[in-house]
């Protein structure tokens, strides 16, 4: 089918085919079709990933929120100037 859009070949290999056999058992509707059971696979995985990066997300969120004024009082005043003026330009 003509298209402007990109294609990507994949070979069926042992692991592959082994992802499609499993991902036939999931959708048994789509069992004869693997291209439709590889594209299936593409969706759940993309959501799989998206929802890693919300957890994620919130993972580095409660960190910083955990540690926020851990370091309060430690630099006294003016720690900022010495130290820009201890370093060679």
């Amino acid at each position: 089918m003509p298209t402007a859009r990109r294609r990507h070949m994949i070979t069926e290999s042992e692991r592959v085919a082994r992802a499609l056999d499993d991902a036939a058992q999931r959708w048994p509707t789509d069992r004869g079709n693997r291209s439709k059971l590889l594209l299936r696979l593409v969706e759940e995985g993309h959501r799989a990933v998206l929802d890693q990066r919300a957890r994620d997300v919130v993972t580095q969120r409660e960190a910083v929120c955990r540690t926020s004024g851990a370091l309060t009082g430690v630099f006294g005043g003016g720690y900022v100037t010495a130290f820009r003026e201890d370093r060679p330009a």
